[in-house]
């Protein structure tokens, strides 16, 4: 290997970092609010509103739907007028979290239907109002399943990272398409592809991790 290699590959790693610890941020946060709006908001939900579920469910579908390579291409403008350029890691972030977001939401959803009806029932006749139950019920009670969701769109942002290094976000992904496939240099293809693998991994045994050790603090109590 080239001496090179250390530096080109650190320097990617620390680029995926910042757009995959940002990214992830923004879109747990947007995430979770789009999956608590989607579970509250459904026929016989505590917020019941059909009409807000049915637009906020096919926003989601429609940004869904759409190849993420091609997401990125659309909110380039966005990306321009919020941090000012169109290239670059801290580009990258308004798209990889815009992206995550409504995957994370759907996760979310389905982690949040888990909760029994009979727990959201009880709290009800207790006089607890929607947001005690969101916030005392609800997230609690699907914590372990909302741990794992998230594990899996932080994953998901990380293989974003390397799409987004296509179009010059920078990262592991335009590290290995600039230098290890265009200028031929397998030494580095070989090293970013096994610093993403590695990286993937730590995020999952995190994740599962986290999720356990409070699974078994539930056991205990």
């Amino acid at each position: 290997m080239r001496d090179d290699l250390f530096d080109l590959l650190l320097e990617g790693l620390q680029e995926t970092l910042y757009m995959v610890s940002i990214s992830s941020v923004f879109a747990l946060l947007f995430g979770i609010a789009l999956g608590i709006i989607l579970t509250v908001t459904e026929k016989g939900g505590i917020l019941e509103a059909p009409l807000l579920h049915k637009v906020v469910g096919t926003a989601i579908n429609g940004v869904r739907s759409l190849p993420f390579i091609i997401l990125i291409v659309l909110l380039l403008p966005l990306s321009r007028l919020v941090v000012g350029t169109s290239l670059g890691p801290t580009a990258a972030i308004v798209s990889l979290s815009i992206g995550a977001a409504p995957f994370l939401g759907r996760i979310i959803e389905s982690s949040l239907r888990e909760v029994s009806a009979g727990k959201i029932e009880a709290a009800k006749s207790f006089g607890a109002g929607p947001w005690t139950i969101i916030f005392r019920v609800l997230i609690p009670e699907a914590l372990p399943a909302l741990v794992r969701g998230m594990t899996i769109a932080v994953i998901a942002i990380t293989e974003f990272t390397a799409v987004a290094g296509a179009i010059g976000a920078g990262g592991l992904g335009s590290l290995a398409i600039r230098f290890g496939y265009q200028r031929f240099r397998e030494d580095i293809l070989i090293a970013t592809v096994i610093a993403i693998i590695a990286l993937v991994q730590i995020i999952q045994w995190s994740g599962d991790g986290a999720a356990k050790s409070i699974l078994r603090r539930r056991r205990q109590r």
